[in-house]
C-alpha cells in the first residue's frame, strides 16, 4: 500500500481525550482530523466471473459519501431521531453502513442478524417497536407479520431500495450529521433468542466508546498492520472494531462469511497481521490443515464474547510471526516492537459480550505459554472492579466459584423497554455478567461456565467448559469440537459429551471415546462423562446465528436419553 491510511499519533492521541466523541459521531472525528482520509481503507470482498477474490476499499469520504445518501433515504421516509429501526441485512459492511446512517440522523439502528427465524424475528422486533425495517428479502418477513400479531412497522423495505433510491431532492435537516448526547442510545443488540423473545441490549453513545481509548496508542496500528474483521457485525462485537479501526486508519477487511471456505481464500488474498473474530471460525481455521498461507504474516488473533479452547489456541499460535517486542498490545504502544521476528503469533482471548460493552478480561497466550486452562487473566484498567459473588453480592475467598461480576463505565444502559430484566442483572452494585467464574490469588480469573450451563450433579455443581478444554487439547486427535451438557440421569443431572470428530477419527465409537475421554478427565481430577453422543450431521450439532452451540437445544434433544 503505497500511501498510509493510518491517522498520525497526534491525532490518536487527541481523540483519546474529545469529550464528545462516541460510538455515534466516530467517523465524523475520523473524517475532521485524519489527513488520509481520502486513502481507501475499509474492504468488502466478493469472488469474480474466475471465482477470484476481489477487494474492494472504501476511503473516509467514500463511507461519508454512502452514509450521506442513506441518511437521505430513511430521512424521506420519515424515520426520526429516537426512533428505532430494524436493519436485517447479511454480514460483512452494507450493516455498518446503515448503522452509521441511522446514527447521522440520530435514529436506533435496530442491528438483526438475518438468520434469525422470522417468527422470532417479527416478536422482537414487536418488542422494540421498530419505525421501520431494512431487509435483503422481506418475503418472509412480509409473511411473517401477515400470520402474526404484531404492530407492522411504517415500512418494510428492501436493502437495495435504500442503495439505488434517488434522493437527489431531499434535503437533510439543519442538524446533520446529529449531536448525540452521552446518554443516547446508539445501536440495540440482540442475544441469540433460543428460548422465548431475544433480549434487546442498548448500546450508548459514550458508554460503547469508554474502555477503548487506550487502543487509540495501543492497539497495532503500524504502516505494515492490516486487520481482518470476522466478527458478526450486526453484533457489539463487530461495531467495536469497525470504530477502532476507523478512528485509527486501520486497513481493515470487513468479512461477510465466517466459514474457513469463505475465509480462507479472503485471508489469502489479503494478507492480515490481525485477525478478530468470536471462537466460530478459530475452531474451523484450527481444524485439519492449518492455514499456513493465508496466516503468513498473523501476529495477532483477537477473541471476545466466549472465552475460547485452549486445543485450538495452541495450533493458530503456531502459525504466523510476530515482532520480537510484541507483548500484550493492547498495554504498549504500537511503536515498542523491537527489531526481528519471532516464529509464531500471539492469541488474546478477551472475555466480553454487548452488556459489558467490550472485552473486560484478556489473556495472552504464545507459542512459548505455559497452558492455563480457563483463565481469561486480569480484568483491562477501564474495569473499576471485577469480583466473584455469592448470591447475596458478597465476594468470596479466592479459589471459591461463584457469580462473575463487574463495576465499569462500558456496561450496557439496560434492556430496552424491559427495566426488569436490567435489574436482574445489578447485584449489590455489580453487573452480572451471565458467568461462573473463580479468582486466583494473584488476581486472574477463570471461566468455568455460563449460569444457564452449570451440570447439578447428585454429587454437586459440575462445570462445562473444564471438561470441553480436556476433550479438546488432550483428545484432539478425535475430538473435532464438542459441547458439554447436562441431561437427566435419575435424580439429578448428568454430564453428557457431544462431539463433533476429526476426518480420520471416524472409526471411533461413542463408548471408546467415552472410556478415553474419563481417563483424561480422570488425570485432571473432573468429574466424569455418563455418556458421550456423536454428531454426525449439522443438525446434530445445532449452531445460532452467531455460530454458538445452542447448548439449550442438545439438552432438549438428548433429554430422555436415560429414560
Amino acid at each position: 500500500m503505497s500511501q498510509t491510511s493510518i491517522a498520525p499519533l497526534a491525532v490518536r492521541e487527541k481523540f483519546m481525550t474529545e469529550p464528545d466523541l462516541g460510538a455515534g459521531n466516530f467517523l465524523d472525528y475520523a473524517l475532521a482530523a485524519n489527513p488520509n482520509r481520502d486513502v481507501p481503507f475499509v474492504f468488502s470482498h466478493n469472488r469474480d466471473h474466475r471465482g477470484e477474490v476481489v477487494l474492494r476499499g472504501h476511503s473516509l469520504v467514500d463511507l461519508a459519501a454512502i452514509r450521506e445518501r442513506y441518511a437521505k433515504w430513511y430521512w424521506a421516509n420519515g424515520v426520526r431521531p429516537g426512533e428505532p429501526v430494524a436493519v436485517v441485512i447479511a454480514e460483512g459492511l452494507p450493516p455498518l453502513l446503515h448503522f452509521l446512517a441511522l446514527n447521522s440522523l440520530g435514529a436506533v439502528p435496530t442491528l438483526v442478524n438475518d438468520a434469525m427465524r422470522p417468527d422470532v424475528m417479527v416478536r422482537y422486533l414487536d418488542h422494540v417497536g421498530v419505525v421501520g425495517v431494512i431487509a435483503d428479502d422481506t418475503t418472509r418477513l412480509a409473511s411473517a407479520y401477515r400470520s402474526g400479531l404484531a404492530r407492522r412497522p411504517r415500512f418494510v423495505a428492501l436493502a437495495a431500495e435504500v442503495e439505488a433510491g434517488d434522493v437527489s431532492g431531499v434535503e437533510l435537516p439543519a442538524e446533520y450529521p446529529y449531536r448525540h448526547q452521552a446518554d443516547d442510545v446508539v445501536a440495540l443488540i440482540h442475544s441469540s433468542g433460543t428460548t422465548g423473545t431475544p433480549k434487546s441490549t442498548m448500546l450508548a453513545h459514550r458508554q460503547f466508546w469508554d474502555g477503548k481509548q487506550p487502543r487509540m496508542v495501543r492497539f497495532p496500528s503500524e504502516p505494515y498492520d492490516k486487520l481482518m474483521s470476522l466478527m458478526p457485525h450486526t453484533h457489539a462485537g463487530g461495531l467495536s472494531y469497525f470504530l477502532t479501526a476507523i478512528l485509527l486508519g486501520l486497513p481493515v477487511v470487513v468479512m461477510a462469511d465466517w466459514r474457513r471456505a469463505g475465509v480462507e481464500p479472503v485471508m489469502e488474498a489479503f494478507q492480515p497481521t490481525m485477525v478478530a473474530s468470536f471462537p466460530r471460525t478459530f475452531v474451523e481455521l484450527a481444524t485439519g490443515e492449518p492455514p499456513t498461507a493465508g496466516a503468513a504474516k498473523v501476529h495477532s488473533w483477537f477473541n471476545t464474547g466466549d472465552s475460547a479452547h485452549h486445543g485450538h489456541i495452541r495450533k493458530l499460535v503456531r502459525l504466523g510471526e510476530r515482532p520480537a517486542g510484541l507483548i500484550k498490545p493492547w498495554l504498549l504502544p504500537s511503536d515498542a516492537a523491537a527489531d526481528g521476528a519471532l516464529a509464531g503469533s500471539q492469541f488474546i482471548d478477551g472475555l466480553g459480550s454487548s452488556e459489558m460493552g467490550m472485552a473486560l478480561f484478556g489473556q495472552v497466550t504464545t507459542p512459548e505459554s505455559a497452558r492455563a486452562d480457563r483463565c481469561v487473566g486480569k480484568p483491562l484498567e477501564v474495569v473499576h472492579q471485577a469480583a466473584v459473588l455469592d448470591d447475596d453480592g458478597n465476594e468470596v475467598p479466592d479459589g471459591t466459584v461463584g457469580l462473575l461480576g463487574v463495576k465499569t463505565p462500558s456496561r450496557t444502559p439496560g434492556y430496552w423497554n424491559n427495566e426488569r430484566l436490567t435489574r436482574s442483572f445489578e447485584l449489590n452494585g455489580f453487573w452480572l455478567t451471565g458467568d461462573v467464574a473463580s479468582r486466583d490469588a494473584e488476581g486472574s480469573f477463570y471461566h468455568l461456565d455460563r449460569t444457564v450451563d452449570v451440570i447439578d450433579t447428585a454429587a454437586g455443581p459440575v462445570y462445562s467448559l473444564p471438561i470441553e478444554e480436556v476433550l479438546l487439547a488432550d483428545c484432539d486427535e478425535i475430538v473435532q469440537d464438542c459441547s458439554v451438557i447436562g441431561v437427566p440421569g435419575g435424580a439429578a443431572l448428568v454430564p453428557v459429551a457431544v462431539v463433533r470428530l476429526q476426518e480420520d477419527a471416524a472409526s471411533w465409537t461413542e463408548e471408546a471415546i467415552l472410556e478415553r475421554a474419563n481417563k483424561e478427565l480422570a488425570e485432571t481430577g473432573l468429574a466424569q462423562l455418563a455418556a458421550v453422543r456423536i454428531a454426525r450431521a449439522a443438525e446434530d450439532f445445532p449452531l445460532g446465528p452467531t455460530g454458538k452451540v445452542l447448548k439449550r437445544e442438545l439438552r432438549t434433544r438428548h433429554t430422555g436419553m436415560f429414560a
